[in-house]
């Protein structure tokens, strides 16, 4: 029977090559070529682990973050004078964009439109960080116990599709009308948005994370600072986002329902006053007030976060 042996080219090294390095005529040995394609690969995986860092031009941020909500805007106040002047219906139903302007002049003039911002926007906020204080560690509870998961799972999930004005009448009675009504309101309604994200984001981990800090010794709470946290901070974030808007409309619906001089008046109380005085223009006013308050939040603090977590997990494509 034949053997079948591997032959060295004459003057070469068993690697396959010539003593001046150079490669001889024929196939190359199946070790240089399994060479070559590592090589290949891990280029391959340190272009996708790249992240491109610099810093976009202004003019293309201009065009492409500044121009297209301004472009809407203008179309959205053209077809909204066009209906004006078209007369669809009667004036005092559907005021001008002038005639709105100048209740926002004259609000400004008197000192009063800053002060309707501030009122609604500190309350939110500070309101806000008392459902993050509250909300993330009944998630990390619920999402780490399966007894109390079971237990309070279920009434999470209901508090969260019960409307938030459905809150304002019993805590009106429960507490009165004074600013601690306004912040309970805002805790029912943002608690277990918060709560449920971060149970989402537990639930997406995967298994191979824990089983490596356990392997590493991160357990308790070192493993759920060092790696629950972290790897479920897509969807905390998301259930943030969400909090925050519970947190915002439950605020709106506490100041339209509960009125009082010891209050305040916030956009939700001044969307109540245009309603009582058949103002238009000031309704009008006060629904923009919520809306451009509600996107530059998201604006100034959600977008840059949800930018830093994607980028960080090499996520974020520059396009």
């Amino acid at each position: 029977m034949a053997s079948t042996e591997t032959t060295t080219p004459k003057g070469a090294t068993p690697d396959g090559t010539v003593p001046d390095g150079t490669v001889p005529d024929g196939p190359a040995p199946d070790h240089a070529k399994r060479q070559r394609d590592m090589a290949g690969l891990e280029a391959g995986l340190d272009a996708l682990d790249t992240v491109q860092t610099g810093r976009t031009p202004l003019r293309e941020t201009l065009v492409k973050k500044v121009l297209p909500p301004a472009v809407a805007v203008v179309l959205v106040l053209a077809v909204w004078q066009i209906l004006v002047w078209a007369q669809v219906t009667d004036s005092y139903k559907l005021p001008s964009p002038g005639a709105v302007w100048g209740e926002v002049t004259d609000a400004w003039l008197q000192g009063t439109l800053l002060d309707y911002i501030w009122t609604s926007v500190s309350r939110g906020l500070l309101g806000f960080l008392l459902a993050l204080v509250i909300g993330t560690p009944l998630g990390l509870l619920v999402a780490r116990v399966k007894f109390v998961r079971a237990a309070i799972g279920p009434i999470l999930s209901g508090l969260q599709s019960l409307p938030s004005v459905a809150w304002v009448p019993p805590a009106v009675i429960w507490l009165g009308l004074n600013d601690s009504m306004m912040y309970a309101v805002i805790l029912l309604g943002a608690v277990p948005s918060i709560a449920n994200g971060l149970v989402s984001g537990v639930d997406q981990v995967p298994p191979l994370f824990l089983r490596a800090g356990r392997t590493l010794g991160a357990t308790g709470l070192r493993g759920t600072w060092h790696i629950v946290l972290p790897a479920a901070l897509p969807g905390y974030l998301a259930g943030l986002k969400q909090g925050w808007a519970f947190s915002w409309r439950s605020l709106m619906a506490a100041e339209i329902i509960a009125s009082s001089p010891d209050l305040g008046v916030g956009l939700g109380q001044l969307l109540e006053n245009g309603r009582t005085a058949s103002s238009m223009p000031m309704v009008f006013l006060a629904i923009f007030l919520i809306l451009i308050v509600g996107i530059a939040i998201d604006l100034l603090i959600f977008s840059p976060l949800e930018r830093r977590v994607l980028r960080s997990r090499g996520l974020l494509v520059k396009s």
